[in-house]
């Protein structure tokens, strides 16, 4: 019979599988060590067992530990993690690897998105790009809310629907239904690199040069602005590794 879980309950396992999760990506559980059983779960965290039943389902749906019934239960290596998964990204970017992390995103990003932005320029249907201009005025509309958290959010989810809608200007639907599985992550991930006193003098210039390329069907001018504004996000990934080591 199915264990019954209450909202507090459901509350208490959801930050019980992030503090493990935090433990796991963090290194303070390594990959092969033994994961507590249910009942043991329960007692440390004060859960109950249908609740700590949800936690381990919840960490092995997100790759984390491999539940054996009738044996142990142990953690992943790194390259069984769900690395798109808004909650192992949160934990992840929190912990000692976080500029790791943050690095691997930008080279993902650099690997699909400048030749997205190419393929954009040579493909983009009137539609697409009347989308792709309309991602980039909800962009510059963002700049003017007030308070600063509105704009932050706001801000960067028209950035990621503005990067979104460049892939799906490719007609590529794999591509794009790709971009779009891991659209939440590269929001979360976006904003330890936030800076925005330069996104007036910066982001929105290097979004407009990706803008007018390919409404010009300038293939080589995407590809190259694209690059430019990459270059800047791997600027700023450089000076948050210095803060980090700097306050380590």
């Amino acid at each position: 019979m199915a264990l019954f879980v209450s909202r507090t309950d459901r509350r208490k396992y959801r930050e019980t599988m992030l503090e493990i999760a935090g433990d796991i990506v963090a290194g303070r559980l390594p990959p092969g060590s033994v994961v507590p059983r249910e009942v043991t779960l329960a007692e440390r965290y004060d859960i109950s067992r249908g609740g700590a039943r949800e936690c381990m389902r919840a960490l092995e749906e997100r790759g984390l530990i491999t539940v054996k019934h009738g044996s142990v239960t142990t953690v992943n290596p790194r390259e069984a993690w769900d690395l798109f998964d808004v909650d192992v990204l949160a934990v992840a970017l929190a912990g000692p690897e976080a500029d790791r992390l943050l690095g691997e995103y930008l080279e993902c990003r650099r690997i699909i998105e400048i030749e997205a932005a190419g393929l954009a320029a040579e493909r983009a249907t009137r539609e697409r790009i009347g989308a792709l201009e309309d991602r980039f005025e909800a962009m510059v509309a963002a700049l003017s809310l007030r308070p600063a958290r509105e704009q932050e959010r706001a801000y960067h989810e028209a950035d990621v629907a503005f990067h979104i809608a460049l892939v799906e200007a490719t007609g590529n639907g794999t591509l794009a239904a790709l971009v779009r599985r891991i659209d939440d992550a590269l929001l979360a991930a976006r904003y330890p690199l936030a800076r925005p006193a330069y996104r007036r003098t910066r982001a929105i210039p290097e979004h407009e040069a990706i803008l007018v390329a390919v409404r010009a069907r300038d293939g080589a001018g995407a590809r190259a602005a694209m690059h430019a504004h990459l270059a800047t996000i791997e600027g700023y990934l450089r000076e948050h590794a210095r803060k980090v080591a700097s306050a380590a």
